[in-house]
């Protein structure tokens, strides 16, 4: 180490993510997918959610289970403050404005080059957000900030950030993407529960199944977000569901084992009907999932999962989201599926390669 801040970086690789607070969802695939790119020589230190209790893990990842949603911004304050200080770099997984804030505050000073990482997986600003992000830049050209497409690249260069990179999401593979059930099973709307993801149009949808006699099978996942929280329209749409009388709809609640989530996806449909403001850029696990194991999407026009849907023919693109022309579209995929899921096969595949986690893992590592 050189110097009060050690200009040689030296040291453990810190992963950021106080949302990580068990083994389901996309927090832990992206991380997963990082840790198991570096190989058993790396040296990788997890701070994650107190609650995080992993399964199993690679033998020389140290797991922290550190954060309480409730001081979380404190505790990412005071543990920027520690970590700045000794060798190392530090990667913040899942980066927003705040923590860009809390790392120039903690810093009391200028972060050297290429000792910060921040993935940024999307951003909403208006011209006050702007103006903080600007001044931030100013203080820590040395922070390296990581995008997902090149227009979240773009939002972060206009704020005057010079070290910007367009990465692609890290994902885990599909363990069970050769093991196909024949044919298609059922409907899918797989995730967490949230109003941004469409759930509103879900009730809608199986109201609609229920009043033209349908007898199609749909699961869905109704499971909280990362801190078991619904938002108010959720809460109705879930219970505008469990009031209709559709004897195909099956409610998924808990957690599921990582075997038995990617399972949902064999022979299914899965209805990706999110809101195009926040998704007309930002990438969708759920998606990448769902390709990985065959899966075919209908999906929202002016979204990334309408691009990546229409770039391989692997589902059907909607342009509103009444469910006379949702059913329409899954009625197209059913009568031609094993079609729609060789396409969406082949697109996991090219998927699992362009967004594996080497991509990431060489850029943290890689010496300036």
């Amino acid at each position: 180490m050189q110097g009060f801040w050690g200009i040689k970086m030296q040291g453990p690789l810190h992963i950021i993510e106080p949302t990580l607070v068990s083994d389901a969802g996309h927090c832990s695939s992206f991380v997963r997918s990082i840790c198991g790119a570096a190989g058993t020589p790396a040296q990788i230190m997890l701070w994650a959610g107190k609650e995080y209790t992993p399964s199993d893990f690679l033998p020389l990842v140290k797991v922290k289970g550190y954060f309480h949603r409730r001081w979380r911004k404190v505790q990412g304050y005071f543990l920027y403050r520690a970590l700045l200080r000794q060798p190392g770099r530090v990667f913040v997984a899942t980066a927003g404005r705040t923590d860009l804030l809390l790392l120039d505050w903690a810093a009391r000073g200028e972060i050297p080059p290429r000792k910060v990482f921040c993935f940024i997986h999307w951003l909403r600003l208006d011209e006050k957000k702007q103006l903080q992000l600007r001044r931030i830049a100013l203080r820590q050209p040395g922070l390296v900030l990581l995008a997902p497409t090149e227009l979240i690249a773009a939002q972060l260069r206009d704020c005057a950030f010079k070290n910007v990179q367009v990465v692609p999401y890290p994902i885990t593979s599909c363990p069970v993407a050769e093991q196909q059930a024949p044919g298609f099973r059922h409907i899918l709307s797989a995730g967490a529960a949230r109003a941004d993801k469409g759930i509103v149009h879900i009730a809608a949808f199986v109201a609609h199944l229920e009043e033209c006699g349908e007898n199609i099978p749909m699961i869905v996942q109704s499971s909280p977000d990362h801190y078991g929280k619904y938002d108010d329209a959720t809460r109705q749409a879930l219970a505008r569901m469990a009031a209709l009388s559709y004897p195909p709809l099956t409610f998924q609640s808990e957690t599921l084992p990582l075997d038995e989530y990617f399972w949902l996806f064999n022979g299914a449909i899965c209805l990706q009907l999110y809101d195009r403001q926040d998704f007309a850029d930002r990438i969708s696990g759920i998606t990448l999932d769902a390709m990985s194991c065959g899966a075919p999407v209908v999906a929202l026009s002016g979204t990334w999962i309408a691009r990546v849907v229409s770039r391989f023919s692997a589902g059907e693109v909607v342009a509103e989201v009444e469910p006379v022309a949702v059913l329409d579209a899954v009625r197209r995929i059913m009568a031609d599926y094993e079609t729609y899921r060789g396409n969406a096969r082949r697109a996991g595949e090219a998927l699992q390669a362009e967004n594996s986690g080497e991509h990431l893992y060489r850029i943290l590592m890689a010496e300036p």
